[in-house]
C-alpha cells in the first residue's frame, strides 16, 4: 500500500500504554456489549468477562514506536478527503471522525468501556473509531486474514463507513426496519459498511494511487476471513446462521469488491441495503 503522497489526518490519539483498570459497572458494560458485541461475532458474555473487574490503578507509559499511529493518520487522512468530496457532490458537509488507539481496554465515552476482545469498533455517540492494533495479529493468526497494510486500511475504512452511516442516518434506520419488517437489519448495516469501504478504496486509489500489487488480494483474504460463517467455524467448529450479525464471507467480499469497482456512493445505491423487498442473502 502506497501512502507517500497522503497527508496525515491529525485526528488520531495513541493511548496505548495508558492502561487504566476501570471498574466494570454492569450498566455501562451492558450498553457497550449491546452496541458493539464483538466486531467479529464474539459472544457478549465472553466479551464482558474479559473486562478487568474492580480497578482504579493506572500504569502510564509511552505508546510503542511501531509506526501504527502514523499509518492510521494517513489512512484516516484518505478517508477524510474521499468522504469530504463525496458529501460535497450532494451538497452536504462531511465531519471527520476521531480515532483512538488503545491497549487492553478503553472508555469510549458515549458507548462505555470496551475490552480489546470486541475488536475495532465505531461509537456513534462519540463519533470516534477505536482500535487495539494487536487485533491485526489475532486476525492473521486465528482467522487466516492478511496483516498487509491494505487489509488494515480496509478494516479502518469499514469502521469509518459506520461513521458515514451515522452522519447519513442509516444507523437510525436499523431499529425502524426491525419494527416495520420484523427483521434484524444489523447485517444490512454491516454489509453497507463493507460496500462503503470499497467506495473509499475506489476513490482513494484514483486520487493517490494507494493500491499496489497484491493489495486487493490481501483485502479479499481478510474480507473472506471475517465472515460470520468463517469465524464461527473456526471458533466453534460449527455454523449457526441465525446468530450471524455481520454477514457471510461471500457477502462481505461481494459488497467490498462492488464498492471498489463502482465507487458509487449515491443515495439510491445506499438505500438498496434497506429495501425490504431485497433479502440480505440476495442483496
Amino acid at each position: 500500500m502506497r501512502l507517500d503522497d497522503v497527508n496525515e489526518s491529525g485526528n488520531v490519539e495513541d493511548n496505548r500504554g495508558n492502561k487504566k483498570a476501570i471498574a466494570a459497572g454492569g450498566g455501562v458494560v451492558a450498553v457497550l456489549v449491546a452496541l458493539v458485541a464483538g466486531y467479529f461475532g464474539i459472544d457478549p458474555n465472553v466479551a464482558k468477562n474479559l473486562i478487568p473487574q474492580g480497578g482504579g490503578q493506572e500504569q502510564a507509559g509511552p505508546p510503542p514506536k511501531d509506526g501504527m499511529k502514523e499509518f492510521c493518520e494517513k489512512v484516516l487522512g484518505t478517508t477524510n478527503v474521499v468522504w469530504k468530496e463525496q458529501f460535497e457532490k450532494h451538497g452536504k458537509r462531511y465531519v471527520p471522525p476521531g480515532m483512538e488507539l488503545f491497549s487492553v481496554q478503553v472508555d469510549s465515552g458515549g458507548c462505555g468501556v470496551a475490552p480489546s476482545a470486541v475488536g475495532p469498533f465505531y461509537c456513534p455517540a462519540s463519533k470516534k473509531v477505536f482500535l487495539d492494533p494487536t487485533f491485526f495479529d489475532e486476525l492473521e493468526s486465528k482467522l487466516g486474514g492478511s496483516k498487509a497494510d491494505f487489509s488494515k486500511a480496509y478494516v479502518i475504512a469499514h469502521e469509518v463507513g459506520h461513521h458515514v452511516q451515522n452522519l447519513e442516518g442509516y444507523n437510525r434506520k436499523v431499529e425502524d426496519f426491525r419494527k416495520r419488517e420484523g427483521e434484524n437489519a444489523g447485517i444490512r448495516l454491516e454489509l453497507q459498511a463493507d460496500y462503503l469501504a470499497g467506495v473509499w478504496a475506489h476513490h482513494a486509489d484514483k486520487k493517490y494511487r494507494i493500491i499496489e500489487k497484491g493489495d486487493i488480494e490481501s483485502a479479499i483474504k481478510t474480507a473472506q476471513s471475517i465472515g460470520d460463517d468463517r469465524i464461527q467455524k473456526k471458533s466453534r467448529g460449527w455454523v449457526s446462521p441465525e446468530s450471524f450479525n455481520h454477514g457471510k464471507a461471500d457477502q462481505r467480499l461481494k459488497y467490498f469488491t462492488e464498492g471498489l469497482k463502482t465507487g458509487d456512493a449515491s443515495k439510491g445505491t445506499l438505500d438498496k441495503f434497506f429495501n425490504p423487498s431485497v433479502k440480505p442473502l440476495d442483496l
